[in-house]
């Protein structure tokens, strides 16, 4: 890059991030999710709000490249964080309800998002239509695992049953969108499809190779007395290798980043991996919120017109009936009484960061166009900031900012004494 480009890159990310920061405390102070604010911060600067004004971009085609690689390195981050997270444990002695809750939660959503997919194709699909038709039925079906763990654990409710109910379904929830997503990429083609044929040969590469060679790399860091920080560039280079993999693939590098996170070790001498994890954690936090304001960036509502208003409609109507009545009918029909299964239903209907990275990946697939990625931002934010308040409705109380700064969050069910990027950062 010139001298120039440098330079308006580097005061890019300082407002970018400066911005996304600050709305992200407002929308805390506010009870919403900082995801919630750091996404308006983009919005600020998306033709939404500059087309109408006759204002050209803020960011210049030459600065967006490196943005937004920079901001993937944070979303890679924190996939692996997420995959590092899922706690199988969290289902021992309750399979019945977190399973009828999971399945409730995403086959109702996923029924429902085909069938309101089918009409909307052939205005809102980039490529294949059918594989227009899967992905929003895949999209709808989807629970936000890191910004529900944030919500529980601002209201105190990550250990008690209604936390771990839904932590749980929502963990199982995430491993299946992640696996849909690699499945509907490899649907809609590439110049390389053939390789996705090699995908579970990875799979296994990554459980019985590179497994055992991190945990190797953590005993030997053990026994010359270093610190995680010393083991933590072995985890970001398999990190990198395994997006870049997954790529070559044909499959979106979120599913590298969350595979390589779900195989790796984490038993190991002298907590080294649970200082790994936090410094994985921390990456996301610092380079997270410049994601975030990319993706409301490209967020354009300018040229709506009816109809789109109308599918949007559709679609959060849709998002939002479909996912709360078949969360609720999984739990009751599991044995949950209705004062555990609405508010657990309210909660499963969050979607936020996931459904946002999904879209995105949608996008840069070729799998949607850019107006339906203007809808899916908005349907997540919609589910986002609704759960905070239908809570409040239902007697479940949020505690204050001055608690929150006493007391911080403690971890989902799984992750004592690991306070990873999932409780710090949605």
């Amino acid at each position: 890059m010139s001298g120039t480009t440098l330079t308006a890159f580097f005061l890019l990310v300082a407002a970018a991030m400066g911005t996304a920061r600050f709305l992200g405390a407002v929308a805390r102070r506010l009870g919403q999710p900082p995801l919630v604010g750091e996404i308006v911060a983009g919005l600020l600067a998306s033709p939404t709000l500059l087309a109408p004004l006759g204002t050209g971009p803020l960011i210049p085609a030459g600065v967006r490249p490196p943005l937004t690689a920079l901001a993937d390195v944070g979303l890679a981050a924190l996939m692996f964080v997420i995959g590092y997270e899922l706690d199988a444990s969290s289902l021992r002695g309750r399979q019945k309800s977190v399973l009828g809750l999971t399945a409730g939660s995403i086959l109702l959503p996923l029924a429902g998002g085909a069938a309101l997919a089918v009409p909307l194709a052939g205005s809102y699909a980039a490529g294949d239509r059918t594989v227009f038709v899967v992905f929003v039925g895949v999209a709808l079906s989807i629970t936000a695992f890191p910004v529900l763990a944030r919500i529980l654990a601002d209201r105190g409710l990550t250990s008690k049953p209604l936390g771990t109910l839904t932590l749980a379904s929502a963990s199982i929830g995430d491993l299946i969108a992640w696996l849909c997503l690699a499945a509907v990429a490899a649907w809609a083609g590439s110049s390389g499809q053939w390789r996705i044929v090699l995908l579970p040969g990875y799979l296994l590469l990554l459980q019985f190779a590179v497994r055992p060679l991190l945990a190797a790399a953590a005993r030997r860091a053990a026994r010359r007395n270093l610190s995680g920080a010393h083991l933590l560039p072995v985890f970001l280079v398999g990190l990198m290798c395994s997006c870049a993999a997954t790529e070559w693939l044909g499959v979106h590098f979120v599913f590298g980043a969350f595979a390589l996170g779900a195989v790796a070790p984490r038993k190991g001498p002298g907590g080294l991996l649970t200082q790994v994890e936090q410094g994985m954690g921390q990456v996301g936090n610092l380079l997270l919120p410049l994601y975030f304001f990319l993706a409301g960036t490209a967020v354009d509502l300018s040229g709506f017109g009816t109809g789109d208003v109308l599918a949007l409609a559709a679609v959060v109507g849709t998002a939002v009936v479909t996912k709360m009545a078949g969360a609720y009918a999984g739990a009751r029909c599991s044995g949950l009484p209705h004062g555990t299964a609405f508010p657990a239903a309210v909660l499963m209907n969050t979607r936020g960061l996931t459904e946002i990275v999904i879209a995105a990946a949608a996008l840069d697939l070729h799998i949607i166009d850019r107006d339906f990625y203007s809808i899916m931002v908005v349907m997540a934010l919609v589910t986002t900031a609704m759960t905070g308040p239908l809570l409040t409705l239902l007697g479940v109380p949020a505690r204050t900012g001055a608690e929150d700064a006493a007391a911080p969050a403690r971890p989902p069910a799984g992750t004592a004494g690991r306070p990873g990027l999932v409780l710090d950062k949605s």
